[in-house]
């Protein structure tokens, strides 16, 4: 893993000279700001009985959905088309090092852009003048439910990212499996066929799965350590698979 921090910071500069991860970031905070308002003023005509933490981070899947196909679907897909990762395979590194840096670039860049949106809280307590409107436990809670779920969120695209040759069709995968891993799981809980005893086991997984419920649970203050576990070892297969792909196809080739 000696090359792991020269890829890191290559890919992480690569980024930070490309207009569209300034172009991803302007849309972002665009789209959180737009929903951190409309909280703000659902809150100013009626009491509610969630503080506007937890009603901003309850909308973490729109960014999920749409910014981690943008931000993954080029670092795997794009060097297998243009040819360069076979070239880059040659030097000495390996596979686990590629895809590991080029991963860590996309995650850090992701809660980048989430640690940003730090800045429309200072801004309300700002103008609120003190912390009666900011609950500190959703408000910490969501950004640690944040940072654990992206692990998975953005192994999960570069995966999709190892599978394609196309951009576009990377993000298409990546945006597909993200879909159902939040609201597939959710739709399967509530089917009637599986409450039956025969199908309790798989019943069980899907709960486990609820991605929802695991951020109800963060912005409550309870991390549990199964769903910690789910993260950590979700992340540690996709980003397997990933690296299993990538090899696959180059001795397909």
């Amino acid at each position: 893993m000696k090359h792991f921090l020269t890829i890191l910071s290559h890919e992480i500069r690569m980024l930070l000279v490309s207009p569209s991860t300034y172009l991803a970031a302007a849309l972002f905070l665009a789209l959180m700001g737009y929903e951190f308002t409309r909280i703000l003023e659902t809150y100013s005509e009626a009491p509610q009985e969630v503080s506007p933490a937890s009603g901003f981070f309850y909308l973490f899947w729109l960014p999920v959905l749409f910014m981690v196909p943008l931000l993954t679907m080029k670092c795997l897909a794009e060097e297998r088309r243009s040819g360069t990762i076979e070239t880059l395979l040659t030097t000495p590194v390996t596979t686990t090092e590629v895809v590991l840096g080029k991963y860590g670039a996309a995650y850090l860049l992701y809660v980048g852009l989430w640690g940003l949106t730090g800045g429309f809280f200072w801004i309300l307590r700002k103008f609120a003048g003190g912390n009666q409107l900011i609950d500190p436990g959703p408000l910490e809670g969501g950004y640690l439910f944040i940072a654990v779920s992206g692990l998975l969120f953005v192994a999960i695209g570069v995966f999709a990212s190892s599978l394609a040759r196309s951009q576009a069709v990377a993000g298409i995968l990546g945006f597909t499996m993200l879909f159902a891993l939040i609201f597939g799981s959710a739709s399967l809980a509530d089917a009637g066929w599986l409450r039956t005893d025969a199908l309790h086991p798989i019943r069980t997984a899907v709960e486990y799965g609820q991605v929802f419920q695991h951020y109800e649970d963060f912005t409550r203050g309870v991390v549990d350590l199964r769903q910690l576990l789910f993260y950590f070892s979700g992340t540690t297969l996709a980003l397997i698979f990933s690296i299993l792909s990538v090899e696959a196809r180059m001795l397909h080739h």
